[in-house]
């Protein structure tokens, strides 16, 4: 019966959820940390199922609504009718399709209220012949036709199509609509096909096993004893292209929420590591404490410094705290526009600006010239983004390298959704000579 739920908690807590993103464009990340804790095990990932099936198809459901509703329901009622439209789009069979329709009219009883259900009456079963009966663009379609029923903002594909092409494009779009699978890095070494536990499918990637549903209580135990740790395989590139060796001193200078630190400390058995990151300025801000949560586990101590790499006087914050000054390795993960994970980070869509593309390059310079100053002569720095905008990969590193002669590029690694099969990022080895 598709994502059809009759959960008395799962469905309602969806719609609330919805309601509240609409009225407020709250980051889905902090609106599904704040569910209620009740909302436990199956009932909970049904509900964020719904949530991110409605904030990843919203664009076409909007769009399918405003040709239905002359003028806009309140939020509530708008969210129980986003919530059927993608139940609507997961499941086109005209059995299940009815009863979507009268389970999210019930719903709006409750929610909303009883003219209001009548309302979703009326336009639910409109939207599902509209939707039922939509079909992917033709080949060559615009940027207003893949924008709408791909769900992404058009100036968005319009710059994709001049930047990537049609086909990279299409490919993209496709992606971002898929639900991503969890992936595991695990931590201990393992024989080559070795599987670690018999919910962890193997994927081409070495040490990440892809979960298989259904066994997220296993894999909790696995994380808390500290054998396995979420993340996605194209976070591998960063780490693989620094190289980690025993006896190396490795700086992070954007370190939060912890992932790609943990796993150099996992390359190596003895080293000097130290994690910065600008979040640990602000008291109890929720990204340091889950930095100093994931590298609490490593086997190889690492110094936490809250602090900004842009900070001026962060040379005299790093020797207060007894930190080097010079490292063999750097690590810049900049933030940047997260056109890459785009397929878990769903609502990034609807909160980028065109305007953000170039505001992130002019901070991303600023933060490589920033963190070059800590790499000692002979030693390296690996710039990374999770971005497939060349605006904030090659055109960075190539103004920072005709800037500071003095570092060469050594080696770079671009990684695409479509091609690689995980999400996109990209980086680039710099050493002094």
């Amino acid at each position: 019966m598709g994502s059809l739920v009759k959960s008395c908690l799962a469905w309602p807590e969806a719609a609330r959820a919805v309601a509240r993103w609409l009225s407020e464009r709250e980051r889905i990340d902090a609106l599904l940390e704040g569910l209620p804790r009740e909302l436990e095990g199956v009932e909970r990932a049904r509900c964020q199922h719904l949530v991110f099936g409605v904030v990843r198809h919203a664009g076409r459901i909007e769009a399918a609504l405003d040709h239905l509703i002359a003028h806009p329901p309140r939020f509530e009622t708008r969210a129980v009718l986003l919530l059927a439209g993608f139940e609507l789009i997961e499941d086109r069979d005209p059995g299940v399709q009815a009863k979507i329709v009268h389970h999210a009219v019930e719903q709006a009883k409750t929610l909303a209220s009883p003219a209001e259900a009548r309302l979703v009456n009326a336009v639910a079963r409109k939207l599902a012949a509209v939707l039922g009966g939509q079909e992917p663009p033709p080949k060559l379609a615009g940027a207003d036709a893949l924008g709408s029923f791909y769900s992404h903002p058009v100036w968005l594909v319009r710059r994709w199509l001049a930047g990537l092409g049609a086909g990279p494009t299409r490919a993209l779009l496709e992606w971002n609509q898929t639900p991503t699978p969890v992936f595991v890095r695990w931590r201990a070494p393992l024989a080559a096909g070795v599987s670690p536990a018999p919910w962890a499918k193997a994927t081409p990637w070495e040490s990440f096993f892809e979960v298989e549903s259904g066994h997220w209580a296993q894999v909790e135990a696995e994380i808390d004893a500290g054998h396995a740790y979420v993340q996605d395989p194209a976070t591998r590139l960063a780490v693989d292209l620094l190289a980690p060796k025993d006896g190396d001193s490795v700086l992070d200078a954007c370190a939060a929420p912890g992932g790609k630190m943990l796993h150099i400390a996992d390359r190596i058995r003895e080293g000097r590591l130290v994690a910065v990151d600008v979040s640990g300025l602000e008291p109890g801000d929720v990204r340091f404490r889950r930095l100093k949560e994931n590298l609490a586990t490593s086997r190889v101590p690492v110094q936490i410094v809250g602090a900004d790499v842009l900070n001026p006087r962060l040379r005299e914050e790093l020797e207060r705290q007894k930190a080097p000054t010079e490292y063999d390795a750097v690590l810049l993960d900049v933030p940047c526009s997260n056109t890459g994970v785009m397929r878990h980070r769903i609502d990034v869509k609807w909160r980028l600006q065109e305007a953000d593309f170039g505001r992130h390059s002019r901070q991303q310079y600023k933060m490589l010239v920033a963190a070059a100053q800590w790499v000692r002569p002979g030693g390296r720095i690996v710039y990374s983004t999770c971005s497939v905008d060349p605006e904030e990969n090659d055109q960075v590193v190539t103004r920072f390298v005709k800037a500071r002669p003095e570092f060469r590029l050594e080696g770079q690694v671009i990684a695409t959704p479509w091609a690689d099969g995980h999400d996109g990022a990209a980086a680039f080895l710099l050493r002094r000579s």
